[in-house]
């Protein structure tokens, strides 16, 4: 079976990591790495391949940044241009970026079912370009890889035959249960003269925060309120420091004498960095879940979050980005007051290998509905010892 992978962001490498590895322990699969270059920023791309030990992509389309139109145009037909030079079976895509919905697009009109892992997230909210994206996708999509329960009620709702979808788990998890213990072993703390659980991390990139020089000043303001309360490690995307630039607002940073405003992280730094952290305060999807399964409370900047099951069962609240409100919440999580939370099922660290086990029989092993034990058995009695099966139901 001859599939291609699509890659294209930050966070469809930390998920393409775990589907790789686990193909790659099934014979019969011919699988094709594609990168469209959709971050090309080294901190953004290359040296997460370094870090999730990635193979170099077979095939690179380079396309670069761009308004959303433009950007999803170049990938298309770029991707096209691949398309017409193999024989494929499956195009595997992972998240909501423009990639995603570019290259579900091209396999859909050339004939060639595509598979989306992460399928089903909704935040309702279609002023987000991601929530459009997540849609089209889905509606392309003939293989609808789910994290959780309620992407499953999202895509029943819209229509999406049950056969269709597969509920396996959380691919994220699968990446941080693997390189938890190295990224701790970094001690990132320790570069900022910070100790374990004394310091909160910032990170911010989404349009509706950074681009609008009202919003971005209102962050400054919470960065400034968070780092009278404990020190704030504060990696700065790209896209948000040019706006910072571009609004004069970068010498305000500098005045606050515990905020540490730094370029962008590798994967396993971050993730050291997010592991010790006392709170986080973020706008990214891919955040709100690692620190679900971290246990760090998450305060999540925005008005909506696609990933509901992170606020009923994790230590994510939406607070939206009133700087008030914001430090108030902030306050409330360094004072001890917040939800412990759980790990939502199924986020185990073996998600790519369920992926991989439906791909290669081409049946349905997971359906979204309540399965008996012979059913559990046949998922999970090769990856989750016996005893533990109860406990993955």
């Amino acid at each position: 079976m001859r599939i291609i992978v699509v890659a294209g962001a930050r966070p469809n490498f930390v998920k393409v990591a775990p589907i790789m590895e686990a193909f790659k322990k099934h014979h019969g699969l011919s699988v094709t790495l594609v990168h469209t270059g959709q971050h090309y920023d080294d901190a953004l791309s290359s040296a997460f391949f370094k870090d999730l030990a990635m193979p170099e992509a077979d095939v690179y389309l380079g396309v670069g940044s761009g308004r959303h139109g433009e950007q999803t145009g170049k990938v298309l037909a770029a991707f096209e241009d691949v398309l017409s030079k193999r024989s494929i079976d499956i195009v595997m895509v992972v998240g909501d970026v423009n990639s995603t919905v570019a290259c579900a697009l091209t396999a859909a009109k050339c004939q060639i079912p595509v598979a989306h892992v992460e399928a089903g997230l909704r935040s309702f909210d279609r002023t987000i370009p991601e929530e459009v994206n997540r849609v089209v996708t889905d509606a392309l999509a003939d293989y609808l890889f789910t994290p959780s329960a309620d992407a499953d009620r999202n895509l029943i709702r819209e229509g999406v035959p049950k056969e269709r979808i597969y509920r396996v788990g959380n691919v994220m998890i699968d990446t941080l249960r693997r390189y938890e213990h190295d990224a701790r072993a970094r001690k990132i703390p320790s570069k900022f003269n910070l100790q374990p659980g004394g310091y909160a991390v910032c990170t911010l990139h989404r349009p509706s925060n950074v681009d609008s020089e009202q919003e971005l000043r209102g962050v400054v303001r919470i960065l400034e309120g968070l780092q009278g309360q404990c020190d704030v490690v504060f990696p700065i995307h790209p896209r948000t420091r040019k706006k910072l630039d571009e609004f004069g607002l970068i010498p305000s940073l500098h005045r606050f004498t515990r905020l540490h405003p730094i370029e962008p992280l590798g994967y396993l730094d971050f993730l050291g960095l997010l592991a010790d952290a006392a709170l986080v305060l973020t706008d990214s999807g891919g955040i709100q879940e690692e620190t679900t399964a971290l246990g760090v409370p998450c305060l999540t900047m925005r008005a909506h979050t696609e990933r509901p099951v992170t606020v009923t069962q994790g230590t994510n609240v939406v607070v939206g980005t009133d700087p008030k409100v914001v430090l108030q919440v902030a306050g409330r999580a360094l004072a001890g007051d917040w939800p412990r939370g759980a790990i939502p099922e199924g986020w185990d660290g073996c998600a790519a290998e369920r992926i991989a086990q439906v791909i290669c029989a081409r049946t349905p092993t997971l359906a979204p509905r309540e399965m008996d034990d012979e059913h559990v058995t046949a998922l999970y009695g090769a990856i989750v010892p016996k005893d533990r099966m109860r406990d993955q139901r």
